[in-house]
């Protein structure tokens, strides 16, 4: 059977997130605790500190099949390795700038902050980035064809 598009109302994006263990992590928790209601197109990774995200983490999701990435870490100055969260923005504007010249669309990956005390904040990340990963349709251009 082909592999015909969904239309873009039936199609629900994979987004792969890397959460910092200190912050968005437990504002993802929150957000579930407080069952604050988010899509459930996220699949969540926990790491240590957002600064750990390594790019090629982020390319490797995308061509794996992943729709979408979001990182998400602790605001600036809450870094609970104080320069982590700073390490991952940089590395996100380099990788943003990457993505364009190779001729993806950077709206795939997505930064955030999000504190522990925000799961409402972080539902409407989720929310945000689903809806702006579901007009980009699935991500067709770095995913291996299967042999």
């Amino acid at each position: 059977m082909p592999d015909e598009p969904l239309p873009p109302s039936d199609f629900q994006p994979r987004i792969v997130t890397f959460l910092c263990n200190w912050c968005s992590y437990a504002g993802a928790d929150l957000a579930g605790i407080s069952r604050i209601q988010y899509p459930p197109s996220i699949r969540v990774i926990r790491v240590p500190c957002s600064g750990r995200v390594d790019p090629f983490f982020i390319l490797k999701a995308l061509q794996s099949g992943a729709d979408g990435v979001l990182v998400s870490g602790c605001h600036p100055g809450d870094c609970h390795y104080l320069t982590g969260n700073y390490v991952a923005r940089r590395r996100f504007a380099v990788l943003h700038d990457l993505l364009e010249f190779v001729g993806i669309d950077p709206g795939r990956v997505s930064f955030s902050w999000v504190s522990a005390a925000e799961g409402e904040r972080f539902a409407a990340v989720v929310r945000e980035v689903t809806e702006k990963v579901r007009a980009l349709g699935p991500n067709r251009k770095l995913v291996k064809e299967p042999i």
